[in-house]
This record gives C-alpha cells, structure tokens and sequence, in this order.
C-alpha cells in the first residue's frame, strides 16, 4: 500500500512542476512578440 502512496505523490509534484514550467513559459518576455503575432491573427485581412 505504500508503494502506490509514493506513485501518487510522484505523479502530483511532476504535474505540480510541469504546471508551473508552463506558466513560466507561457508568461516569459522572450516568447512575448511570438504570443503577440499570434493572438493578431484571427484579425488579418486576407
């Protein structure tokens, strides 16, 4: 029973730590022009 407390608790923190890697990511100025290009494209004109 052990054993399955420990995979569980694994599981938890890697997701814990990959949420927070995509925040990161996600709010990081270097990736801003590409996130700004992106969110004006349903706008463009053909």
């Amino acid at each position: 029973m052990e054993t399955i407390n420990i995979i569980r608790t694994a599981v938890t923190l890697l997701s814990f730590f990959m949420f927070v890697g995509i925040v990161i990511w996600a709010w990081s100025s270097r990736n801003r022009q590409q996130f700004e290009e992106a969110a004006q494209l349903p706008f463009e004109q053909d």
